[in-house]
């Protein structure tokens, strides 16, 4: 079980790496569409179902409200078709303008995110396009920064062509001071590629300095039905190759939590406790 947070430089392809690693994860799986640019799966992938009442942007007023913990799992709605709950969304924002709400909310959503790890899920946060105020700071008041610092494994999304790479550099660069400074180590960092371009894994990794942790198949069909929500058998190229980055993504993880856990913790189900 792990919390997996996915960013890009660039439009790269967040949400639909995201939802791929949600579907094909071997344990119960969250994912928290945290974009403050606003959520997509709703309306694409699910079709529009459910109701405009439940998601993220419901969170703020529930914080100040005193009840955030109480509702958080309220606001969750089924990405399994057959609604088993194995597989759940906490929906994004439905506009962009109510990013700033949730400035003070973010930190107690990580909180709460935790929880749900430690109850063995894995947590999938599509935290979109980074926004930064300085060359090595996230934005604290426009970005979910404080998702990102309890994170066990902050992944860049990059496609393997030119300009995604070119894109990923300086935002690799403000990653790796953040989690150094205020998260839980710049080693929480690595690439999750899409191998849509030319450069193979070697080549991206020496080019922007940081691991790959996982592969995911170039796969537009699946990732048409992903954006669009197309009720329609879908191709499977992607969701395999996201089951095999869960492999190294979770040793990514355990490994972590070994090097972190204070002497003398022992190691349950992944977790120190």
């Amino acid at each position: 079980m792990a919390v997996i947070a996915l960013v890009s430089g660039k439009s790269s392809g967040v949400t639909c790496s995201a939802l791929a690693l949600a579907l094909s994860s071997p344990k119960p799986s969250l994912l928290v569409e945290a974009d403050p640019a606003g959520g997509t799966i709703r309306a694409g992938y699910l079709g529009g179902e459910g109701s405009a009442a439940t998601g993220l942007h419901r969170l703020a007023a529930a914080d100040r409200q005193g009840t955030l913990a109480r509702e958080f799992s309220h606001h969750f709605v089924s990405l399994d078709r057959d609604n088993t709950g194995q597989r759940m969304l906490l929906p994004g924002l439905t506009d962009p303008t109510q990013a700033a709400s949730l400035n003070r909310t973010w930190d107690p959503i990580s909180r709460l995110l935790g929880v749900m790890d430690q109850t063995g899920h894995d947590v999938i946060i599509d935290a979109g396009r980074i926004l930064t105020e300085s060359e090595t700071r996230l934005s604290a008041t426009r970005y979910p920064t404080p998702l990102l610092h309890r994170a066990d494994a902050v992944l860049m999304v990059v496609r393997t062509t030119q300009a995604s790479i070119a894109a990923a550099a300086p935002a690799i660069r403000v990653l790796r001071e953040e989690l150094a400074h205020h998260g839980t180590g710049s080693d929480a960092l690595g690439l999750l590629l899409i191998e849509e371009g030319s450069f193979n894994s070697s080549q991206v990794q020496q080019h922007l300095q940081a691991p790959v942790v996982g592969m995911l198949a170039w796969d537009p069909d699946t990732a048409d039905v992903f954006t669009h929500g197309a009720y329609k058998k879908m191709p499977r190229t992607l969701l395999r190759s996201a089951r095999t980055a869960h492999q190294t993504i979770n040793e990514l993880v355990t490994r972590r939590r070994v090097q972190l856990r204070p002497a003398g913790m022992q190691v349950v189900t992944g977790r120190a406790s």
